[in-house]
């Protein structure tokens, strides 16, 4: 098992140790670190003796910028920590009041092209070491981008083709509608480009870190809960600003000084974002567990009792 995972299971079985670790986890100053730093971190993090604080920089930087399957560093811009300074901008445009199809589009391409090549970076690879990428991989990133984008642009899109000039349908399509959509758009950016855990599997560990074999059932259970997490970050994300908003356009001081409204909503979005990404990460353990009597029954005779442990991925 990878040095990653053995402190996750160590430091992160519960939802406020992880959301601690996160924190410190996301610090963007890791990202200027070179490849060479990286690897001496995570090498000492896996030397097998006790680490100090004096060694939690290299502990941070190895748990936020090493893939716990390859041991090998994350793409510098798909990073977590990178998460936060890419995304929010792309978030901040695509959740504008358009006045047209195109700038809506364009801005949900950027957003769920990022956002797809994110999942893909941080995804369990454990059945695919030594492999490159398929075509049918490709295609199916592709698509999920062709289609998020698509689909992320429909307030829009309806606003334009239906001619809604009504001030509450607009502000339902703007407000209200990307709520839910934003939430669905990226538990499915999850769920399908990382279906190739749940068809192939992904590595388990006994409770003494030792790989077991390959399950399909850890591999649905992985992709699930990063799915869902990854829902919530961005439903909550679009609710807590727009809610804000129709809030304060109540107040008479708002509705006498609009010109507000507009930098107050960026600077919430941006704000929602940065306080709900170490939360959505909290919310499932990395080194998650599954009942031996889940997993397929080849991998149930090979095992004691007790729980199997698979990298949930991100």
């Amino acid at each position: 098992m990878d040095p990653n995972l053995l402190y996750w299971k160590d430091q992160g079985q519960s939802f406020l140790s992880r959301l601690r670790i996160w924190v410190s986890l996301l610090d963007p100053s890791s990202l200027l670190a070179s490849d060479a730093e990286i690897h001496k971190a995570h090498s000492l993090l896996g030397g097998g003796e006790k680490v100090n604080k004096k060694d939690a920089d290299a502990v941070t930087l190895s748990l936020s910028s090493v893939h716990a399957d390859s041991s090998a560093a994350l793409p510098l811009v798909f990073r977590p920590p990178a998460l936060l300074p890419m995304s929010a901008p792309l978030v901040v445009a695509s959740f504008l009041p358009h006045t047209s199809v195109k700038p809506a589009l364009f801005w949900q391409l950027l957003l769920q092209s990022y956002l797809a090549g994110f999942n893909h970076a941080n995804r369990n690879s454990s059945s695919e070491q030594g492999k490159k990428m398929s075509m049918r991989q490709l295609l199916l990133i592709a698509g999920t981008v062709s289609y998020a984008t698509c689909a992320g642009a429909l307030p829009q899109i309806l606003i334009n083709r239906l001619g809604v000039r009504s001030a509450p349908i607009q502000t339902f399509f703007r407000s209200i509608l990307p709520i839910p959509l934003s939430a669905a758009l990226a538990f499915f950016n999850v769920l399908t480009v990382r279906s190739e855990e749940a068809e192939t599997g992904i590595q388990v560990f006994d409770s003494s870190g030792n790989p077991v074999g390959l399950s399909k059932a850890a591999g649905e259970k992985a992709v699930r809960e990063t799915a869902l997490s990854r829902a919530t970050l961005f439903g909550i994300t679009a609710a807590l600003p727009n809610l804000l908003i129709l809030l304060l356009q109540r107040n008479r001081f708002f509705q006498r000084n609009s010109l507000l409204v507009a930098p107050l909503r960026h600077i919430s979005v941006a704000f929602a974002l940065g306080l709900m990404i170490p939360i959505s990460f909290s919310l499932f353990p990395q080194l998650g567990t599954i009942k031996k009597e889940n997993v397929e029954e080849g991998l149930q005779a090979a095992v004691d009792d007790g729980p199997l442990y698979y990298h949930r991925g991100l």
